[in-house]
C-alpha cells in the first residue's frame, strides 16, 4: 500500500517557478473596420501527469484545464494544459467567449461523498451505513466526474456564472440549472485579478485540489497606473496552494470523515503539508535587482496565510480583489484567507546578488509548521544591472462612498457533531431552502453577519465586489445560546433549516467599538475574512462597479450564491443562493 510522503523529505527550492501560459485566443472582427470585438476560447478539462514535486520524485495525476497558448520561444501557438491552468489575460471591453469542454472520461480519483447535497450524475439514491472504506468508495458516485467553471469575481450573467448547478459531463448529463457550456464574459469592470476555478456542488473541494484553478488577468489599454508598474518578466502571477502527497508522487487527501458514521469521507477542513506554487513544490525564482509586481491568489481549500519576507523587507500592496486600491500600502506582512487576492510590489534593487529571501507563512492565519508549510518559495537575487523602481502616484483608484438602503442580518453557524462539526451553515439555512435574500438591482445593502463558529470564513458574493465597512467583537457565546433559544426547532438547538431565522439584535452583545478595515482591505472586494467572535459588515451595491445598472439583466438565469470559500464549507451547506429582482 502506498504511504503518506513526509514533507521533511523534499528538498526546497530545487524547483524552479513557472510562470503560467497565456491562453492564445481566436479573434473575432468587425468585418467593415477589422476592429476586435471579442476573443474567443476553446478550453477543456481532462485527467493527465504532471511533475509538481522535484526531480526524483514521481509525477502526479491532476485535472487541469487546457488550451491553445502563446509561444514565445517557438512563435506560434500550441494546445498545453496544466495544473493549476494556464492564464486569461482579458481587456477591459472586449468580451472574451469560451467554450467548456469536459472531457473527463475516467473516475474521479478522490473520494466523492454521496452523503454530501452533490452534483450526483448517475442519480444515485443517498447511502446509509454502514459505508465502504475508500477506496473504491461507491464506484456511481465515483465514474461520470460533472464540471463548471466559475469566474470568481466577474460581474457575470448567470447563465455564464458557474452557478454549481450548472455542471455538465462528458457524456452530455447536466444538472438543473445548466442552460449552455458556451459562456461570455463582458470584462467592463475595473482591470485586476480574478481566477477561474470548478464550482460543481459538492465536489469542488476534490476538482480544485486536483488542479482545477486558474488566473483571469484583466487589463486597460489605457491604464494611468501601469506605466508606473512592473510588467512583461518583472510581472508574475503566483497561485499559491498547499497540497499533501504519497511516495509515487500522486496527491493525498483524507479518505475517512471527522464523522465516517455520517459523512464517510467529507472532513470540514484540509490542510496539505506541502506548499505549492504555480504548479510547482516550494519553487525558487531568480530575480533580477529590480522591482517586481507579484499578483497573489490563495487557492488553497481551507489554509489562510500570513505572508511575510525572512529579511522582514517591507513591500507595497496596490490592489486588492477587485482593482488598485485608493493608495498604496506599505506592509511588513499580508493575510490572504482562501479565494483572496492581493496585489504586491516587491523591490529587489536593494539586495545584492546571491542574496536569497524566503516568502514565509508565519503565525497568524491557520497554524503552520515552521519547516514546512511555513515557508512558500525562494527568491535569489542574480548579477544583473541594478534599476530603481518608479515613485507610485499617491491615488490609485477612486472608491465611491455608498449609502446603502436595507441593512439584512445573518450568521455563521455549525451544527456539531461527535468529532466535529456535521455541516456548517449561512445563517442557520441550507442551500435548498427556499430563497430568502432577493436585493433589487441598483440597490445598496448593508450585510452583518455574526461568526458563531471557531473559524474564520472567508465569505465570498457572486456577481458583486462590495466594500468591508467594519468588524467588531461581542460576546459570541452568550449571542449564540440566546440565538438557539429564539430558534428552536423539534431537535433542541438546532436551527430552522427550511424557513430563515428570527434575528436577534446584536447590540446587547457588543464588546468595544467598531473597527475599521485596514487601508490594505479598503478597495473592493469579493471575499473577505469573517473572524470569530466578531461582527463583520459589507457593503453592497448591486450594480456595475462604477455605478451604472449592470449591462445585462441580473434577474434572469438560474440566479447566484453566496458561500464560504474554505471549499469543505462550501461543499456541506455553508452556500445559499440570492436573486437580483427588478
Amino acid at each position: 500500500m502506498v504511504q503518506p510522503l513526509d514533507p521533511n523529505g523534499i528538498p526546497k527550492y530545487i524547483n524552479q517557478l513557472e510562470t503560467p501560459p497565456v491562453f492564445m485566443p481566436t479573434c473575432i472582427q468587425q468585418p467593415e473596420t477589422g476592429q476586435v470585438i471579442g476573443h474567443a476560447y476553446k478550453i477543456n478539462v481532462s485527467e493527465f501527469q504532471q511533475q509538481i514535486l522535484p526531480p526524483g520524485f514521481g509525477p502526479t495525476k491532476v485535472i487541469g484545464y487546457g488550451g491553445m497558448i502563446r509561444n514565445p520561444t517557438q512563435g506560434r501557438a500550441n494546445y498545453f494544459r496544466s495544473a493549476p491552468g494556464p492564464t486569461f489575460e482579458g481587456i477591459r471591453g472586449i468580451p472574451i467567449h469560451v467554450q467548456w469542454i469536459n472531457n473527463l472520461n475516467k473516475p474521479l480519483f478522490l473520494p466523492v461523498d454521496p452523503t454530501l447535497v452533490w452534483a450526483n450524475p448517475n442519480s444515485m439514491t443517498i447511502p446509509g451505513p454502514p459505508f465502504p472504506s475508500f477506496p473504491p468508495g461507491f464506484p456511481l458516485a465515483q465514474k461520470t466526474a460533472p464540471m463548471v467553471t466559475h469566474l470568481h469575481g466577474g460581474e457575470t450573467p448567470s447563465y455564464f456564472d458557474g452557478h454549481p448547478d450548472a455542471w455538465f459531463t462528458a457524456d452530455r448529463r447536466t444538472g438543473p440549472a445548466f442552460s449552455t457550456n458556451n459562456y461570455t464574459y463582458l470584462n467592463l469592470q475595473e482591470p485586476t485579478t480574478l481566477w477561474y476555478h470548478d464550482h460543481t456542488i459538492g465536489l469542488n473541494r476534490l476538482t480544485v485540489y486536483a488542479g482545477l484553478a486558474g488566473f483571469y488577468l484583466l487589463r486597460e489599454l489605457n491604464d494611468p497606473i501601469a506605466p508606473f508598474l512592473p510588467s512583461c518578466e518583472n510581472e508574475i502571477p503566483l497561485i499559491i496552494q498547499d497540497r499533501s502527497f504519497h511516495t509515487d508522487g500522486s496527491l493525498y487527501y483524507e479518505q475517512v470523515g471527522d464523522n465516517p458514521s455520517i459523512h464517510p469521507y467529507w472532513v470540514p477542513t484540509f490542510f496539505g503539508n506541502t506548499i505549492t506554487v504555480n504548479g510547482k513544490v516550494w519553487p525558487n525564482l531568480n530575480v533580477k535587482p529590480q522591482q517586481y509586481r507579484f499578483r497573489l491568489l490563495n487557492a488553497s481549500n481551507s489554509r489562510s496565510y500570513h505572508f511575510q519576507l525572512s529579511n522582514e523587507q517591507t513591500f507595497i500592496q496596490i490592489g486588492s480583489d477587485g482593482g488598485y486600491l485608493p493608495h498604496p500600502v506599505e506592509l511588513s506582512s499580508l493575510m490572504l484567507a482562501p479565494a483572496e487576492r492581493a496585489d504586491i510590489l516587491i523591490d529587489f534593487s536593494i539586495l545584492m546578488p546571491g542574496t536569497t529571501v524566503i516568502l514565509k507563512n508565519i503565525p497568524g492565519g491557520t497554524p503552520a509548521d515552521p519547516h514546512t508549510v511555513g515557508q512558500i518559495m525562494q527568491f535569489t537575487v542574480i548579477n544583473e544591472a541594478v534599476q530603481r523602481p518608479k515613485k507610485l502616484p499617491p491615488v490609485l483608484n477612486n472608491i465611491p462612498r455608498l449609502i446603502p438602503t436595507r441593512t439584512r442580518t445573518f450568521t455563521l453557524f455549525e451544527l456539531e457533531g461527535p468529532n466535529g462539526p456535521l455541516r456548517v451553515t449561512l445563517n442557520g439555512q441550507l442551500l435548498r431552502s427556499p430563497i430568502t435574500e432577493l436585493p433589487r438591482a441598483g440597490t445598496t445593502e448593508d450585510w452583518r453577519v455574526a461568526n458563531l463558529t471557531n473559524d474564520t470564513h472567508p465569505i465570498h458574493l457572486h456577481l458583486v465586489q462590495y466594500l468591508l465597512v467594519s468588524r467588531q467583537k461581542f460576546r459570541s457565546d452568550d449571542y449564540l445560546r440566546d440565538w438557539k433559544k429564539l430558534n428552536l426547532t423539534t431537535a433542541p438547538g438546532t436551527p430552522p433549516y427550511f424557513v430563515k431565522p428570527k434575528v436577534l439584535p446584536f447590540e446587547p452583545y457588543f464588546v468595544g467599538p467598531p473597527m475599521e478595515p485596514p487601508p490594505n482591505e479598503q478597495g473592493w472586494k469579493d471575499t473577505v475574512r469573517m473572524n470569530p467572535g466578531e461582527v463583520t459588515i459589507i457593503r453592497i451595491r448591486f450594480a456595475s462597479q462604477n455605478g451604472n445598472p449592470y449591462p445585462f439583466n441580473p434577474s434572469r438565469g438560474p440566479g447566484y450564491v453566496w458561500h464560504c470559500h474554505m471549499l469543505e464549507h462550501a461543499s456541506n451547506e455553508m452556500i445559499r443562493p440570492f436573486k437580483v429582482v427588478p
